[in-house]
């Protein structure tokens, strides 16, 4: 068997800022989720980082809610190259993505959520991602988490995930091992036929399911959700204790 040649790392990424984080209000009422700072930077900037850290040279954030706030602030970035995506109707996750395909270009990319904030562990989170991805065996290549070990989530999962690392969904009623942290490298063929407007990112999970091509790799480091003032609360203490005299990036 011909050993795959290695990947290298998408050179483009997005980052999902266009929600209104409902769960945050009133701090959202007139500050964007995506730039509520936790220890000190924005969930958008350390989203950022980790990509540009990984190699990527263009990053798409799309906006909705105080959109001109959070393009100003992206502004001040000097690296890397952002491009907005500006969304008049709120495109949820599927769509946001869609919309932004030509910005993104036609080979694979990451797709980062903008209100979690994961730790490398070990070996860089991306670079991991990267050096699983396998484009004759996946659509999407998903960073899941174990359920019982993040910070600022209750739910009861996502997937189960084989020995090889191919993922199904949480059955009804059931805890399942791993969640979705929402790290993610997508291949733009998996948007061939998409609805039009308005869908979440599960409508094409679910065709690679049936196809056998949607994997996942394990994270070794802490993972956070920030969906509520409980979760930025925890991640706050958590990572100002680890950044304490440190850079904090």
């Amino acid at each position: 068997m011909q050993a795959r040649a290695p990947m290298t790392a998408p050179e483009t990424g997005m980052v999902l800022a266009a929600g209104k984080g409902m769960r945050l209000r009133p701090l959202t009422e007139h500050t964007p989720k995506p730039i509520i700072q936790v220890a000190g930077r924005t969930l958008l900037d350390r989203a950022i980082d980790r990509l540009e850290e990984t190699g990527v040279k263009t990053v798409v954030v799309n906006v909705h809610h105080l959109g001109t706030m959070i393009e100003d602030h992206l502004a001040k970035r000097p690296t890397p190259a952002i491009c907005i995506s500006r969304e008049d109707v709120l495109l949820e996750t599927g769509g946001g993505v869609a919309k932004a395909l030509s910005l993104l270009g036609p080979k694979p990319f990451f797709v980062c959520n903008s209100d979690t904030i994961w730790l490398n562990g070990p070996t860089n989170a991306l670079g991991r991602l990267t050096a699983a991805w396998d484009p004759g065996r996946m659509d999407a290549l998903l960073l899941i988490h174990q359920t019982v070990d993040a910070y600022g989530y209750s739910g009861t999962g996502d997937f189960i995930c084989s020995p090889e690392g191919r993922l199904v969904r949480r059955p009804e009623r059931e805890v399942t091992p791993y969640l979705f942290t929402g790290v993610q490298i997508l291949s733009p063929q998996l948007f061939e036929d998409v609805p039009e407007g308005p869908f979440s990112l599960n409508v094409v999970y679910d065709r690679a399911i049936a196809r056998g091509r949607l994997f996942g790799v394990v994270h070794d480091g802490e993972w956070f959700h920030i969906g509520n003032a409980d979760g930025l609360k925890e991640a706050e203490a958590f990572l100002s204790v680890r950044y304490a005299g440190r850079m904090r990036r």
